[in-house]
């Protein structure tokens, strides 16, 4: 079969700085061969240029803008052109944003819908005959969001309950074809995240936060074994599994009272001082 002549890649998305470099970086210590994709080549290209001095392979550099319909497309025109193919792909990019729904920019909620949603669905369904010839797979980053509904960012919120439902569907069916589908759901990471969805941007409490190195680690190791889900850190696995036990409406309270008081942090911390 004329694919066979193309070279196996891990494509990590929204890999420019956070949990996607430090997902960039482990994945390389590992001897993948890796294509970084985000909107930011300056720091995607210093972060290739610090792997390529100890992995195996310098990573590519692909920058594109996922919130385009025309981005999956752009990206696989790239990919083939340098005679790479898709084996494993790790859907990374996205972003959050704080506020009441009823009051955040319409065009803003939708574009994050465009990136958390319709982007992770394209990229994980492109490539699907190359990643089953590989015996790769799909790694996707929600969050402990997608367990519950969220008050106060409630689009970011339900955009990750799409990622867990989805990715949880598919690795049911992709399991028969050898391919690894894993979700990855983390708790508070100090990133740009924070800053991006207005929240506190403070390192976050100690039983619930994890570095994004401690992230990426975690997600790569449940991705080789094969783990259809994992959640980062003890206080995030007890977090996930509150909503089956309590009731819904005393979820929606706390959840309410905890985004409000993430978003009082924050204005606190970007006052400045007297």
């Amino acid at each position: 079969m004329a694919s066979s002549i193309f070279r196996p890649v891990t494509v990590i998305t929204g890999a420019s700085v956070g949990i996607g470099a430090s997902l960039a970086r482990v994945f390389a210590r590992n001897g993948h061969e890796i294509a970084l994709v985000a909107r930011r080549e300056k720091e995607m290209t210093l972060l290739a240029t610090e792997i390529a001095v100890s992995a195996k392979h310098k990573p590519i550099v692909v920058t594109a803008d996922l919130q385009r319909s025309d981005a999956p497309a752009r990206i696989a025109h790239e990919l083939l052109s340098r005679g790479l193919e898709p084996a494993i792909i790790v859907n990374n990019a996205g972003f959050g944003l704080h506020g009441p729904a009823a009051e955040i920019d319409r065009g803003e909620q939708l574009a994050m819908i465009d990136l958390n949603v319709r982007a992770l669905t394209d990229l994980s369904l492109r490539w699907i005959d190359g990643i089953v010839k590989h015996k790769g797979g799909i790694l996707n980053v929600a969050s402990v969001a997608g367990f519950m509904p969220g008050p106060s960012m409630a689009v970011y919120y339900a955009s990750k309950a799409y990622v867990l439902s989805f990715t949880e569907a598919l690795a049911r069916e992709l399991n028969p074809l050898g391919v690894r589908v894993t979700v990855l759901c983390p708790g508070p990471v100090k990133t740009e995240f924070q800053t991006r969805a207005g929240l506190d941007a403070r390192k976050p409490p100690p039983l619930l936060g994890r570095t994004a190195d401690q992230v990426a680690q975690a997600g790569y190791d449940g991705f080789m074994k094969g783990k259809r889900v994992v959640i980062p850190g003890f206080g995030n696995k007890v977090v996930s599994s509150l909503p089956r036990f309590l009731p819904r409406g005393m979820v929606l309270r706390v959840l309410e009272s905890y985004q409000r008081d993430r978003g009082r942090r924050a204005e606190g911390w970007r006052k400045p001082k007297p």
